[in-house]
């Protein structure tokens, strides 16, 4: 394990190790029985806005992204929210919840020897809320955020800064992420990576790109670099 220290694994947050969808039980006291729905579009557009604005060199940030994203599905679903109201959620989304399998998936990769960052479209004081609300932060030698360079994942460019910042080596790095489009910017990048797929619905996109290994829960990390390690370099 001891060439373990020298490699290091970027967490992306959301969707990842924060449940983008932990908040359905608020939305279903303004979306009813279309909460789950709701909750799914929002996410969809706050990916789709952040896409778009990197492609056309437009930026503002994750959080703008999440509050227009909110307001398009209001829209969609006929919602009507007062400003005390929209304000609320948008706090909550500071405070969503960590997947069960987190702490104990954090904790085998730090014990293991890897250095751990949090590298994410969010703004750092956000994610650092995140964390912190989690009781996470411990893990992480520190956050990296795209809103340093003004662009969104799966920018080569965000990616490029992920390995400047962190003084890592592409080929010793490794991305983390349930979010596909994630996964293959990151090994489009010259990065390893490694997909969470958490349940059998969400599939990979049939790219000639494709993740370095496949988990289903994030205490499967460890192991699963190591075995790949040790198939690689014996």
């Amino acid at each position: 394990m001891k060439e373990a220290i020298q490699e290091t694994i970027a967490f992306d947050i959301y969707g990842t190790l924060i449940d983008t969808h932990g908040l359905i039980a608020m939305l279903r006291c303004h979306a009813g029985e279309n909460a789950s729905r709701f909750s799914q579009l929002w996410r969809q557009k706050q990916l789709e806005y952040s896409f778009r604005r990197g492609l056309m060199r437009q930026y503002l940030d994750f959080g703008v992204c999440t509050a227009q994203a909110l307001h398009y599905a209001c829209l969609a679903f006929g919602v009507s929210l007062t400003e005390n109201e929209t304000s609320t959620l948008l706090n909550a989304y500071r405070a969503l919840p960590i997947f069960e399998d987190v702490a104990e998936g954090l904790g085998n990769a730090r014990d293991a020897g890897f250095r751990l960052y949090a590298f994410s479209n969010g703004e750092a004081a956000d994610i650092r809320q995140l964390l912190d609300h989690a009781d996470i932060s411990r893990y992480f030698t520190d956050i990296i955020s795209v809103d340093e360079v003004q662009s969104f994942k799966p920018d080569p460019l965000v990616y490029r800064h992920f390995l400047e910042k962190a003084a890592v080596k592409a080929e010793n790095a490794w991305m983390v992420s349930a979010n596909p489009f994630d996964v293959i910017g990151a090994v489009s990048a010259g990065m390893k990576s490694a997909w969470v797929q958490r349940s059998p619905e969400v599939i990979m996109d049939p790219w000639e790109i494709g993740p370095t290994v496949v988990i289903h829960r994030l205490s499967e990390l460890e192991s699963a670099i190591s075995d790949w390690r040790n198939t690689h370099f014996g």
